[in-house]
């Protein structure tokens, strides 16, 4: 029976990858850098600010210090805002999802993206209150496709809702290979969502979904009798 759904943040509930691609474009452009929109994708899509920096580095030839890193976290995510200003903030059916299943199952979310920009469009949609527990970039040593930010958020939810909670209780719901990974060895059964990437390149999930309007209480009783 699952007891709770963790969401990834960016390409499942926030239509924001293609903004984070605009800011962290912008600002490599700045340091002679061009990355392009296939190799954000194809290389770098799911690892936090600092992971997407450091692996521009290193494939670069950059060798950027651990304080050159920290400035371009910095700059990029002024530069997000700035771009989020004028841009639609949630896919279709998200907001509708996430008010129908916080109706009878406690929600988290565990996502690479900084907590302040989680939180940032969580308030602007009014969608705050609905989650027990938000994991950002800040808050584990290791990013996806680790299982930290996932063991982070069961145990940050279980205490919020004062439960014991295992990850096999629990659905986390992504749409990128590295997040179902990160899911997967966290222990947590796997919906993918296929804003970003086409099903073919979800097939680790237990389920694909092309919409959020797909999720409910019905669609997460099919993956425990799978």
């Amino acid at each position: 029976m699952i007891r709770a759904v963790i969401f990834d943040f960016d390409g499942v509930i926030a239509n924001s990858e293609p903004l984070h691609f605009a800011a962290f474009r912008d600002v490599l452009l700045q340091q002679g850098v061009i990355l392009s929109e296939q190799d954000y994708y194809g290389r770098y899509l799911g690892y936090d600010d600092a992971g997407v920096f450091r692996h521009v580095s290193s494939d670069r030839g950059r060798r950027w210090s651990d304080d050159g890193v920290t400035e371009l976290v910095e700059r990029k995510a002024a530069r997000l805002e700035e771009i989020e200003r004028d841009a639609p903030a949630l896919f279709p059916g998200a907001e509708s999802a996430i008010r129908r299943l916080a109706a009878t199952l406690p929600l988290a979310i565990a996502s690479g993206a900084r907590r302040a920009e989680i939180q940032h469009v969580l308030e602007r949609s009014r969608l705050a209150r609905y989650f027990g527990a938000i994991v950002g970039a800040e808050d584990v040593h290791a990013s996806k496709p680790a299982p930290d930010p996932y063991l982070r958020a069961v145990s940050l939810l279980a205490a919020a809702v004062g439960q014991s909670l295992a990850p096999t209780e629990c659905a986390a719901v992504e749409d990128s290979r590295w997040g179902i990974e990160s899911a997967r060895a966290a222990g947590l059964h796997t919906i993918a969502v296929t804003h970003t990437y086409p099903a073919a390149e979800l097939d680790c999930a237990e389920l694909v979904i092309t919409t959020l309007d797909a999720l409910d209480l019905a669609m997460l009783g099919k993956i425990v009798t799978i």
